[in-house]
């Protein structure tokens, strides 16, 4: 007999017990590529650095508070565009709450407006409703729309609700100076199962000194900005400082959009039914007119 019939012949059975055994253990598959942490000054202190992004997290406006604001979008090529919006904030028992509207300014006719409601923390949730949509309810926002323009600017509503800065996963890269200011850098990655479409890490910066945060780059896997958001200056209403202008910059368009804020009121006492998505096609709750001021 010929043995090298008979390992022939058993050479298919290997194979099947090989592939049978892949099967039953599971094959792993490679860890998604992702831009590795650029540490300033020697190796930073991660014990403190969680302590800083635990007391960020903690923050927000207190009380429930309105703010008014505009959207200029500022394209490469092509003619500028203004929208207005609007923001009713809450903080709600497990993250913030925002009811946000955004439309063509007052008389200039365009699309109808669109209204978002945002519900934040760790399980954060989305709807959306266009005033246009007759008959048609709240429909809920999934991970991937979060991340696409709100009506062709610049700003999604990831850029709004800041899930990154509840992503488990981080590197604290040491103080770095942004815009003449000294400024906590942080490298933030993404839980599984988060969308291809979005950013591979956030890279975000907060100042040390107003503990706010001055800007944020959303990187690819090769460590490249994407887009970057940078808060251009902050406004003081009474004792609680809030952001008054922000550029959103699109690095892969070279579009940019400019929010800036026109207005606000804070101390308010919103209804709950402000924040229900079934209640949101219902007229956005009265803002007290003694308690609005304007910039």
């Amino acid at each position: 007999m010929n043995p090298r019939s008979d390992t022939a012949r058993a050479n298919p059975v290997r194979r099947v017990l090989f592939f049978a055994a892949l099967a039953a253990v599971g094959v792993v598959p490679p860890a998604p590529a992702r831009p590795q942490p650029k540490f300033l000054g020697g190796q930073p202190d991660q014990t403190e650095g969680a302590r800083v992004l635990a007391g960020f997290r903690s923050l927000g406006i207190p009380g429930d508070y309105w703010l008014k604001f505009e959207l200029r979008v500022m394209p490469r090529k092509g003619d500028e565009r203004l929208l207005n919006g609007e923001m009713f904030g809450a903080q709600g028992p497990d993250g913030p709450l925002t009811r946000l509207l955004v439309g063509d300014p007052a008389g200039q006719g365009g699309s109808p407006p669109d209204l978002w409601l945002l519900k934040g923390g760790i399980a954060s949730e989305a709807w959306h409703w266009n005033a246009g949509q007759r008959g048609v309810g709240p429909q809920p926002v999934d991970d991937r729309q979060l991340l696409q323009s709100v009506k062709g600017t610049d700003l999604t509503l990831f850029d709004l609700q800041m899930p990154f800065l509840r992503w488990t996963e981080f590197v604290y890269e040491g103080v770095a100076n942004v815009r003449g200011r000294p400024a906590h850098t942080f490298l933030l990655y993404p839980p599984a199962g988060f969308p291809s479409e979005g950013p591979a890490a956030v890279r975000v910066f907060l100042d040390t000194q107003f503990a706010a945060l001055t800007q944020a780059e959303w990187l690819d896997a090769a460590g490249k900005a994407t887009k970057t958001v940078t808060v251009l200056d902050l406004k003081k209403t009474g004792e609680q400082w809030i952001v008054k202008s922000i550029d959103l910059r699109n690095h892969a368009t070279r579009a940019k959009t400019r929010f800036a804020l026109t207005a606000a009121a804070l101390g308010l006492e919103w209804p709950a039914e402000t924040f229900k998505p079934q209640a949101i096609a219902q007229p956005n709750p009265p803002v007290p007119a003694d308690r609005v001021e304007r910039f």
